[in-house]
């Protein structure tokens, strides 16, 4: 029997008092703008800039793999946490950390540090929440997912378009568009007293549309003194200025978390108090950040231009818990940034060509505040400014691609893009070596990146799409990666991360209504900058990566619907490494840690006239918690369970129970320092909620 309870009924009292207030003030909104805003018919030449036609990375007929994950899971209530939204992409594990903490894996072992920064590309309608070497490893909870229309995931490296950063994937959310969106809110508490509220509203001004998204989160953490309060608001508006259609898009987002640190100890996890214990109190993370842009498109000549102008901004603090000495960081920046595109026919030739400048100044410091070391007499991490840092860049690319008609049923895709970054870095304390940490003296660095593209599709006649490509990603070093160094590095051993990846596969759909794709890939990359398990900067590493995903789907409108997913990859380390005194090592063939071999998941259910219920199960499969693989996670299989109720065409109730069985997991598995450690994984919890649209 499943049992469940609300931790505290104030919480609950919360919910239902708060729910309708936030629904009230859609209706309320629905009302007045139908009676103060009557519909206005528009010329040819007033008609509205269509966001869907411009801010997808990879358009459907592309050869390449890609997930398009729609705005029901996108914001579906018990999905509280990003990686519970991508990771029903093949290929995509997403490990969730404390709060909203994670680390990304896209057809790659899950990544740390600046590879985890700067591995995979995250925009938003298809413009970067980031400048380059700036990177998040927690990049996701800076996007505004909650309220999307949904979440575009491209596998494998980007296209010519998208350029330093895309070297495993691209993960795109997209936002909302103000013409076509209905105003809906929607309100979840959960049996561990987490609250959410998400609301969209659109009203229209004259010949304006405009739109009011956003999201609160308010959770008292399953774990002790793990408490996560989140904000996230965006704002669209929309129109004509002559010749040009303008969009305007204004975003922020705010967190602040009492983070739960690593588990200890061989199978930790399994153990209910420990699992629900914080061995870090004193870790915490706040955050918050700020995204304007101005997406601007017009006929000119035989073509369409757009031109994105764009700024952002950031600010985090955070105790560094999963080090041993748990310094404390202070980062930021803040860019500005132009984004073009031209797109013109010509004949059998669609061409697509632009130019991308962006500029950034950003900061970094480390303190540490208490001693620390691993035995008496151990002066490696003395107490103090570790780095203090600001380090200013410029980047510039421009780029081709072009889509060929060879014949009736061959498309040709060939791109080309060059990139160029300057980096001026200078330091607020004195260079030299202070234990383990080494100080740079102020310098100025210049990287160059070339990724080419080429694919070609094949249509046959019953309706299937057969493909094979090959794309190059690259990365210039984080910021981090450069000037942040340890006592035996030199920034001359760091160099652009690159990586070879060549794909065949197919998608189409079967008569019966089932869509699927496969796709099969092989991956080469060099210069890979990680951190090994003694907390040591390795910057020449090498490894290979190869797979195999498949994903099918059936969703008619009523009856029964199933959608399943499977992956199998292994990534395997191309190089040796022996650290003298060091106690991880790494030979050519060992597998990469933390990259399973086996990933999937399957759904079933029923839609009746107004109910659906489903049936969903994920499983990871064992994978090693070290590069030397002499320690392993066995992995672990979840079940959950989803019910909707549409009551109305304007009211809906819904209902899930997640872990159903009540497994002992753990989000995350890592060896390091001598010592197995888990992030575990929640227990069994139910989320109830109610949405009103005005639709």
């Amino acid at each position: 029997m499943i049992q469940l309870r609300f931790a505290n009924q104030t919480r609950v009292r919360e919910f239902f008092r708060y729910a309708p207030v936030l629904a009230s003030i859609v209706l309320c909104h629905t009302v007045a703008a139908a009676q103060t805003d009557p519909e206005v018919p528009q010329s040819e030449e007033q008609l509205r800039l269509d966001v869907q036609d411009v801010v997808y990375v990879r358009p459907l007929g592309d050869p390449g793999a890609w997930t398009h994950i729609a705005s029901e899971l996108a914001s579906d209530p018990s999905s509280d946490h990003p990686a519970l939204v991508m990771n029903t992409a093949p290929g995509v594990n997403i490990q969730m950390n404390s709060g909203q903490e994670h680390l990304v894996s896209i057809r790659s072992p899950v990544l740390t540090g600046g590879a985890g920064q700067g591995s995979f590309l995250v925009l938003i309608d298809g413009v970067p929440t980031r400048a380059p070497a700036f990177g998040n490893v927690n990049a996701l909870f800076e996007i505004p997912y909650e309220t999307a229309a949904g979440i575009e995931i491209v596998r494998g490296p980007g296209s010519a378009r998208y350029g330093s950063n895309a070297v495993h994937g691209v993960i795109n959310v997209i936002e909302r568009s103000p013409a076509d969106t209905e105003s809906f809110a929607q309100a979840s508490i959960n049996t561990e007293d987490r609250l959410r509220f998400d609301g969209v509203s659109t009203r229209k001004i004259g010949d304006h549309d405009w739109m009011l998204a956003g999201s609160v989160l308010s959770d008292p953490g399953w774990r002790e003194a793990s408490g996560v309060e989140q904000q996230k608001l965006t704002a669209k508006l929309d129109g004509n200025m002559g010749p040009w259609n303008w969009l305007l898009t204004v975003d922020g987002t705010n967190l602040n978390q009492e983070t739960a640190g690593y588990i200890q100890g061989e199978d930790a996890y399994k153990d209910r108090d420990l699992a629900r214990s914080n061995p870090n109190p004193e870790a915490f993370r706040d955050a918050w950040s700020a995204r304007t842009n101005l997406r601007l498109q017009r006929e000119l000549g035989h073509g369409e231009l757009t031109l994105i102008p764009f700024a952002l901004t950031q600010r985090m603090i955070f105790k560094q818990h999963f080090l041993p000495y748990k310094g404390l960081e202070k980062n930021g920046h803040d860019s500005v940034g132009l984004l073009s595109r031209y797109a013109l026919n010509a004949g059998n030739v669609d061409w697509t060509i632009g130019a991308d400048a962006q500029w950034a100044n950003g900061y970094l410091t480390e303190t540490q505040d208490t001693p620390f070391g691993f035995f008496p007499g151990d002066s490696r991490f003395p107490v103090g400014v570790h780095y203090d840092y600001t380090v200013e860049t410029i980047s510039l690319a421009g780029f081709a691609e072009a889509r060929v008609r060879l014949a009736e049923n061959w498309r040709l895709l060939a791109g080309l893009r060059a990139e160029h970054h300057d980096y001026d870095y200078g330091t607020d304390i004195p260079a030299g070596v202070f234990g383990r940490f080494k100080v740079a003296a102020d310098r100025s660095d210049r990287f160059t990146l070339i990724t080419p593209k080429l694919g070609v599709t094949w249509s046959a006649p019953a309706g299937v799409d057969i493909y094979a490509n090959y794309s190059r990603g690259e990365r210039a070093p984080q910021s981090s990666d450069l000037y942040r160094l340890q006592s035996l590095q030199e920034i001359a051993d760091v160099d652009v991360e690159t990586n070879d990846s060549i794909e065949i596969g197919m998608r189409g759909q079967l008569s019966s209504g089932v869509d699927y794709n496969l796709a099969i890939y092989a991956m080469e990359k060099s210069n890979f900058f990680f951190r090994d398990a003694d907390g040591l900067n390795v910057s020449d590493g090498a490894t290979n990566h190869a797979g195999i995903e498949i994903d099918a789907a059936y969703r008619p409108e009523t009856g029964w619907r199933w959608s399943g997913r499977l992956s199998y990859s292994e990534h395997d380390y191309d190089f040796d490494r022996i650290v003298a005194n060091g106690s991880e090592v790494i030979m050519k063939g060992n597998q990469i840690d933390t990259a399973p071999n086996w990933m999937g998941g399957f759904s079933i259910g029923y839609a009746f006239d107004n109910v659906t219920i489903d049936w969903a199960v994920e499983h990871v499969g064992r994978y090693y918690s070290d590069a030397a693989n002499q320690h392993d996670y066995p992995g672990h299989t979840l079940h959950d369970l989803r019910a909707n109720w549409q009551l109305n065409d304007a009211l809906s109730l819904f209902a899930s129970v997640q872990n159903v069985t009540d497994e002992r997991y753990a989000d995350r598995a890592d060896y390091a320092f001598g010592e197995d450690r888990y992030f575990p994984g929640e227990e069994r919890r139910a989320t109830f909620g109610l949405r009103i649209s005005d639709q």
